[in-house]
């Protein structure tokens, strides 16, 4: 009996043992079942498209590289509000293009125009940039002129923390600066925008009426051919400001007619028509000085220097029009300012 009571104690372990290895097994399916069935439902969520961002050209910012001269800092930020299109400037600098395989020198400004946007007419800040061809630097120097001043400076580029430095290409600027040779420069500034906060306003102003300077001594410029002073009388009431010409403009007439149109006091008469004069004794020495100046540079002057001036050429380029900047075609001019006079070309 204690037998037959094992033999089937035995067999019930055997069929229970049977029984969970069943389960397991049946388990294991299901659960492979479920395991396939989050897989294919993983799958089946729609997969993300790529991404494809439009290769930047070679020379696409070269615009903002180049600073704009004689502009207001707190116009800046106006200036590159849009993504201004100068690709008629980099397709210059490629093969065929105008600026190809030349030595050039590029600085920007900025004009202020009313042109429609958007169905509204608006004055907007439009960028230039003028590139200059030749084989060195057109200038080292900065003219600082405005109407509020009451005498033009001529002063060194550097004392402006600007300077002409090469334009490296964007394929470029893995490589060394010093091993490229440049044929491209621009008029940099290094003037951080942070610090202006502690500049003195007189200094401050100055960089607003900065304009790049050039000198031509091929040609008379129009300094010395100007008989007109710019004058600023000083008077309790109001600075006198007006055109003064020795050639045209009788000196006693001129003074009755601001004293008759309230722009004078009339017991000032005498003091305005002699600080008048001395204006002009001024205006003339400096005429005469500028003329030596420029007979004594010819003199000395190299054949080669004098050719290289003869062949120096003006290039002033406007920003395209595109769908999300305004157009400016109505507004271009070849005027640059007064001491290069006009662009022998407008782009």
């Amino acid at each position: 009996m204690r037998k037959g009571g094992k033999r089937k104690s035995t067999s019930q372990k055997q069929e229970t043992e049977v029984k969970a290895s069943s389960s397991s097994q049946e388990n294991q399916k299901e659960n492979h079942k479920l395991a396939s069935k989050a897989k294919r439902a993983k799958s089946s969520k729609p997969q993300p498209q790529p991404e494809y961002f439009e290769d930047k050209r070679n020379l696409e910012d070269l615009w903002k590289a180049a600073f704009p001269v004689g502009t207001e800092w707190d116009q800046l930020d106006s200036v590159y509000q849009f993504n201004w299109n100068f690709s008629n400037l980099e397709e210059a600098f490629e093969e065929g293009g105008k600026l190809y395989g030349k030595k050039v020198y590029l600085f920007g400004c900025t004009e202020p125009q009313l042109v429609r946007y958007k169905g509204e007419n608006k004055v907007i800040c439009i960028p230039v940039v003028v590139a200059v061809v030749s084989p060195f630097p057109p200038s080292d120097k900065i003219g600082i002129n405005s109407v509020q001043r009451e005498a033009e400076e001529i002063v060194p580029m550097k004392q402006m923390k600007m300077d002409w430095v090469p334009y490296i290409p964007l394929e470029n600027r893995d490589s060394q600066v010093d091993r490229l040779q440049s044929q491209m420069f621009i008029l940099s500034c290094t003037q951080r925008r942070v610090a202006l906060k502690q500049m003195n306003i007189d200094r401050l102003k100055k960089y607003e009426y900065c304009l790049p300077y050039f000198y031509q001594p091929l040609k008379e410029d129009e300094l010395e051919q100007s008989t007109e002073v710019q004058i600023i009388f000083p008077a309790e009431q109001k600075p006198v400001f007006c055109e003064f010409d020795w050639e045209l403009d009788e000196l006693d007439e001129f003074t009755d007619q601001l004293i008759e149109a309230d722009e004078l006091d009339k017991d000032k008469k005498d003091a305005f028509k002699e600080f008048v004069k001395e204006k002009v004794r001024e205006a003339k020495k400096v005429n005469r000085q500028a003329r030596e100046a420029r007979k004594k540079a010819l003199e000395e002057m190299s054949e080669e220097t004098k050719a290289a001036f003869e062949n120096m050429r003006f290039s002033k380029f406007y920003p395209i029009p595109t769908p999300d900047t305004p157009d400016v075609s109505n507004v271009k001019a070849p005027f640059i300012n007064r001491y290069y006079g006009k662009a022998h070309e407008v782009l």
